[in-house]
């Protein structure tokens, strides 16, 4: 054997040496991680779950490893996940975005929650996996999951709760156009409930899906109506669900065109909780956007900034931020006053944020660059819209817009 043959060799058996101890160590690694997913079997109490969720997502890098490994290992036979275990991995992985992961895990705990003929366990993990399914927008396969559950038949309890269900699947074929169908089982819903809130809520709200706003608009108003008159509710409860219904409506105002009668819901709203920040920014942001009030708009949307910044610190909020949309809201006012400069340091404040990555915001700072003379960046950010995903109505009327002023910029 040559000097050179020994070297070559050599080098062979130290490149095998370290393969093999790099399949060991990994497959000792797997080994551990297998483990720690088993033992969340025995994690017990909603606030220990509610912990270890919070600590998991804490841990994103070695969670999302064992997310991985927990996956094959449910794919055993036996399956060796309890119903903890499985929601649990659910939850951290749809917190960790890991969805198909996340799906796979409510699959399983809610199977298991099927088996031991627990309605609680049952709703609780199939709200997790419609949940994760609207965030995607699998509406169809949403819908099918309302269906099944529907066509269970467990216990007098989980007999009541169906009602929850059929209204989320009545949201899901609203979602994917189906509204005569929704508006037909809606309609059944009231004539069960005779006189009622509840349902004539629903309908304002299928209505609003539908693009039928003035219908909408007066169907959350007689809502508001059948709850004020309404003798069963406690009275904070009754509360809470009128301001929620006068919110509700105040979008719908907006969607509308009709400005004058959002900012007087938004105004109700705010006699009573003037220290509210969302209702704060929404009136301030709906009048600067046209070009109403707008010294008056700039303090509203200070004073939300301010307000959510108390609440934030009295939650103790880990990981301390301003929320996207109120700076954006800062910044588009100040756009709105010409001071340029000053909206685009918010704006920019507002796009560094993943809440911030949203069509609406980062075409108010491409305004702002074109009104700075920075065409370069605005077309960027322009481009940059366009790749957003949109979530309404409202969004797919803003990525028309960003198209004709991105065609503008560009000379074409």
């Amino acid at each position: 054997m040559t000097k050179a043959d020994f070297v070559r060799r050599c080098r062979w058996l130290i490149a095998c040496a370290v393969l093999f101890a790099s399949a060991n160590a990994w497959a000792d690694e797997k080994s551990e991680l297998k483990e720690k997913a088993l033992k969340l079997n025995s994690i017990t109490g909603k606030d220990p779950i509610d912990g270890k969720i919070k600590e998991l997502a804490k841990d994103a890098e070695n969670t999302k490893k064992m997310l991985k490994v927990a996956a094959e290992v449910a794919k055993e036979k036996p399956q060796p996940f309890q119903y903890n275990g499985a929601f649990i991995l659910a939850r951290a992985a749809r917190e960790l975005k890991e969805n198909e992961i996340a799906l796979e895990f409510f699959n399983i705990s809610t199977q298991l929650a099927m088996k031991v003929k627990s309605a609680s366990k049952l709703l609780e993990s199939f709200d997790g996996k419609i949940s994760l399914l609207y965030e995607q927008k699998k509406f169809d396969e949403a819908e099918k999951a309302c269906q099944e559950l529907l066509d269970l038949e467990i216990d007098p309890k989980f007999e009541e709760a169906k009602i929850i269900v059929l209204e989320q699947m009545i949201q899901f074929k609203a979602k994917q156009g189906k509204i005569e169908e929704a508006l037909k089982l809606t309609d059944n819903l009231m004539k069960l409930d005779e006189g009622g809130w509840y349902f004539v809520r629903l309908k304002g709200w299928v209505l609003h899906e539908a693009g039928k706003y003035k219908e909408s608009a007066e169907t959350y108003l007689d809502t508001i109506k059948k709850l004020s008159e309404n003798k069963r509710l406690k009275e904070e409860e009754k509360e809470r669900w009128i301001e929620r219904t006068r919110y509700i409506l105040s979008s719908v105002y907006v969607d509308m065109g009709q400005i004058d009668q959002a900012a007087e819901q938004l105004q109700m709203l705010l006699k009573k909780k003037p220290d509210h920040p969302t209702y704060n920014n929404d009136l301030g942001y709906i009048w600067a956007d046209r070009n109403m009030n707008l010294d008056e708009s700039e303090k509203l949307i200070r004073k939300a900034l301010e307000e959510d910044r108390k609440q934030r610190k009295k939650e103790g909020v880990e990981k301390d931020k301003d929320n996207a949309a109120y700076l954006d809201s800062l910044g588009w006012v100040l756009f709105k006053k010409k001071q340029y400069a000053e909206a685009k340091k918010y704006l920019l404040d507002a796009v560094k944020d993943e809440d911030g990555q949203h069509i609406e915001i980062l075409d108010h700072l491409a305004d702002v660059h074109m009104a700075l003379g920075e065409k370069k960046e605005a077309i960027a950010v322009w481009k940059k819209a366009l790749d957003t995903e949109p979530a309404s109505k409202r969004d797919l009327k803003r990525l028309e817009e960003v198209q004709k002023k991105l065609k503008a910029a560009e000379g074409k």
